[in-house]
């Protein structure tokens, strides 16, 4: 069955490549998604039925949404499915109940693009086929057009042969990964509360083609912060005195961020990627604006980075006279695979044509992944859960603008999937 899927998974992934869009302005996304897996017969839930609003972190301004609707509608989204998305509540949870008892196995799949400009270049593959991006500033630099393309291919096969399992099969279709703005409030919507089994995937990540990761381990919790301070502006030779720089009190915090004490509990990171302050060169600067993130090995070493991060945020407003605001716009927490899940979808890919290699475990460090919110709800509630990783050739690597796939893993990637369906659903 899944061969011939092949050419409608590089059909569906090459749509969404050249129609990307960032997290929580899915709109085009998820309308076809939500048209085709109803068109499949799933029983779907959309926006805000599967999203808390008050657990949304770092969403666009109702400017962007606002904006971006009118992208949506000129580029294909599908009219009865998009007004549900119009405020920026873009995830979408599809049901197969097979009406038969049986586990509930939760699939998350992630939809967002990132903020880069795709590659011109003469060599870069989506340009020379006709699939790169036309969203100028915004590209699918991290597979998620794969992720949701394997998403649909494993509901197109629950769809063809639903006697073949019990229980009930569901989809994630999440949006904002990037950041790791998305999943709390999905995961405080409910919507795997109820989960048996629960599993995450991704693509490249580092692992090479044909080889497949069961249980990856070393995501890192973390906290992604946007700081503004506030001063007064002042004539920086008539009246010195008479200002509050609000440019000094970001660059002192930014030094003393990154002099933050390490942690025995495990590894730990800090960075100020972006600083921006002041008007002109005579001006004390009366605003100031950056982006941080911390991240931890564990919740607990995330926790204290955190924690001492935001009192020199704080320390450098009190010793520049200045105001200081903290907006969390991204967070994820740690969590450990299932080994007893991760060994049986191992188990699996193991017996699946294509996948040479398999590993049980891979505990290196993978920056961070909010699916953790997911998986540690479901492990909480009894469930087991596991992240994998599909190995895949890459033309460059994650978040970079040349960032390109081997398409003949997304039928692979299905094909476990669905094999995993028949291993935990299916019917003796």
């Amino acid at each position: 069955m899944v061969v011939k899927l092949h050419e409608q998974l590089t059909e569906w992934r090459r749509d969404l490549h050249r129609h990307p869009e960032q997290g929580f302005l899915e709109m085009r996304t998820a309308s076809i998604v939500a048209a085709e897996v109803t068109r499949l017969g799933f029983d779907v839930r959309l926006a805000k039925d599967v999203m808390v609003e008050d657990e949304i972190l770092g969403k666009p301004s109702d400017e962007q949404i606002a904006a971006h609707v009118k992208w949506a509608v000129e580029n294909g989204a599908v009219e009865e499915f998009l007004p549900y998305f119009e405020e920026g509540f873009t995830g979408v949870v599809a049901d197969w109940d097979s009406g038969r008892p049986g586990p509930v196995t939760v699939f998350r799949v992630d939809m967002d693009a990132l903020p880069i400009v795709e590659s011109t270049d003469d060599e870069h593959v989506p340009g020379k086929l006709g699939f790169r991006s036309i969203a100028e500033g915004s590209m699918h630099a991290c597979g998620h057009d794969a992720h949701t393309t394997i998403g649909l291919g494993l509901a197109t096969l629950v769809a063809e042969d639903p006697e073949n399992f019990n229980g009930t099969i569901r989809i994630v279709f999440q949006p904002a990964e990037e950041g790791a703005r998305g999943a709390k409030s999905m995961t405080e919507a409910g919507v795997v509360d109820d989960a048996d089994f629960f599993i995450a995937i991704h693509i490249g990540t580092g692992v090479p083609h044909g080889e497949f990761v069961s249980a990856a381990n070393g995501f890192m919790a973390s906290t992604k912060m946007d700081v503004t301070f506030k001063g007064r502006a002042s004539h920086a030779g008539a009246q010195p005195e008479e200002g509050k720089n609000a440019l000094l009190a970001a660059a002192s915090a930014t030094l003393n961020l990154h002099a933050i004490s390490r942690h025995s509990g495990g590894t730990s990171r800090v960075n100020v990627g972006e600083l921006k302050g002041g008007g002109g060169r005579n001006v004390i600067a009366d605003t100031a604006s950056m982006k941080l993130e911390t991240r931890g090995e564990t919740s607990a070493v995330n926790d204290f980075i955190r924690s001492q991060a935001e009192n020199v945020l704080r320390g450098a407003a009190v010793m520049y006279d200045v105001e200081c605001s903290i907006d969390i716009v991204g967070e994820a927490i740690s969590c450990k695979c299932s080994e007893g899940l991760a060994a049986m979808v191992g188990a699996v890919a193991n017996e699946t044509m294509g996948i040479t290699k398999v590993h049980n475990a891979d505990n290196a460090s993978a920056g961070s992944e909010d699916a953790t919110y997911f998986m540690e709800r479901v492990k909480k509630n009894h469930g087991q859960a596991t992240y994998c990783i599909f190995g895949t050739e890459l033309a460059a690597g994650h978040h970079n603008e040349r960032f390109d796939i081997k398409e003949d893993t997304l039928p692979v990637a299905v094909d476990v999937l669905y094999r995993t369906v028949l291993a935990l659903n299916g019917r003796e």
